[in-house]
């Protein structure tokens, strides 16, 4: 299930991953720390992705959720 985030950089659409066993590694943008794939985090990209030139599916990015939850406080490090 996913939802749309307004954040003081724009819209986002969000997605909550509970995390599957055996899942990919992925680098959380807010503290670039790893974020195991069987770990439950967060999934967003911009709203506006997939319009001219916004990166389309390449523009989702996993982040721990508190980290996604602290981020209009604390600037991505990547």
């Amino acid at each position: 299930m996913q939802r749309l985030e307004t954040h003081s950089d724009g819209e986002y659409v969000v997605r909550r991953v509970s995390g599957m066993p055996g899942g990919r590694v992925y680098r959380c943008p807010g503290c670039d720390q790893e974020v195991r794939g069987e770990t439950p985090h967060v999934v967003a990209w911009p709203a506006d992705a997939g319009s001219a030139g916004q990166g389309g599916p390449d523009a989702r990015r996993h982040w721990h959720t508190p980290c996604w939850a602290s981020r209009d406080r604390r600037r991505p490090r990547r």
